[in-house]
């Protein structure tokens, strides 16, 4: 979804689909009763290391947003979740979960590549389903907009996304309509290529708190989640 990440989060649900992209863990969701799907980020650049794992409160950062995602996918029973990346550690986490695990290597060559694995792994999908895109950098994203998102999936949507004030985050949600466009993304484009083609049609999910759309692009950004500042989420 959002660009410079290599991963995403995938939510198939029976007459609907949420795709996340968790953002720099490649962590995929899909649902199909509701079946999610993550993706992974790797080491970001501007970061300088592999972000995913640099703790916060007790824990890598990666395994928030798994933490969140598979605790609503627990609590709703129609959802199940499928991690997507090129790390042992996230692909081992995923399967402690309880979400199906998907290596992909290719996830190095760009975040269109992290997409293609995971939307491999879903075939086939049912053109009524959704796909929601989150990040897996976003630590403080909450399950409530999660749940929001999922339940926008209906008849008539094309897409919704995450936003505060206006200004679209992540996760992003994609109607089943639109996996031609996602399939032919290249290099490291993401989601947010698709959404902005669509955007007059797009249904914004207001959060709670901005700090819900910030994500861990640098060292720097990272310190600020966790001083609790929210001025590190900027829209793209």
């Amino acid at each position: 979804v959002a660009a410079g990440h290599e991963g995403l989060l995938f939510l198939h649900a029976g007459e609907q689909i949420l795709l996340a992209a968790l953002v720099q863990l490649a962590e995929h969701i899909v649902q199909q009763e509701h079946r999610v799907l993550s993706g992974d980020p790797g080491s970001g650049s501007r970061f300088g290391s592999n972000k995913l794992l640099c703790p916060l409160e007790g824990k890598p950062l990666f395994r928030h947003g798994l933490d969140t995602l598979a605790g609503l996918v627990r609590a709703r029973k129609d959802c199940d979740l499928t991690i997507v990346s090129r790390y042992g550690p996230v692909l081992e986490a995923a399967q402690a979960a309880g979400a199906r695990a998907v290596d992909s290597p290719d996830s190095a060559r760009g975040l269109s590549f992290t997409i293609r694995a995971g939307l491999s792994a879903l075939s086939p999908i049912s053109p009524e389903d959704f796909l929601l895109f989150a990040a897996a950098d976003q630590p403080r994203l909450g399950s409530g907009t999660a749940a929001r998102l999922l339940d926008a999936a209906r008849p008539g949507v094309l897409t919704a996304a995450a936003c505060w004030e206006g200004q679209p985050g992540n996760p992003v949600l994609f109607s089943a309509a639109l996996l031609p466009e996602l399939e032919a993304l290249t290099g490291d484009q993401g989601g947010r290529v698709v959404l902005r083609r669509h955007w007059d049609l797009c249904v914004l999910i207001p959060v709670e708190d901005p700090l819900e759309l910030a994500d861990a692009d640098t060292p720097e950004a990272l310190l600020a989640l966790r001083q609790g500042e929210s001025d590190t989420f900027e829209p793209s």
